[in-house]
């Protein structure tokens, strides 16, 4: 069985994936509060930096906004 990694980069992950799909850290922001995730721009950042914990209902809203299935931002991290 593998292990995951003690350094999980998941933020990384999740700022790749917004470069992908052209979307500024705003634009990401704006759609989460639409959809009921109230986050502010500063803790939005903290997230993609891995400076914060990320909540599961946060990873399931970001999955619909970036267009992927929530494994994604787990890639490359086992």
């Amino acid at each position: 069985m593998q292990k995951i990694r003690p350094d999980l980069d998941i933020g990384g992950n999740i700022q790749q994936m917004r470069y992908q799909n052209k979307l500024t850290q705003d634009q990401v922001i704006a759609r989460l509060n639409l959809m009921g995730i109230p986050i502010s721009k500063s803790t939005y950042a903290k997230l993609e930096t891995n400076r914060m914990n990320i909540k599961v209902s946060e990873l399931l809203a970001l999955s619909q906004i970036l267009h992927c299935d929530v494994g994604e931002f787990f890639k490359n991290l086992i």
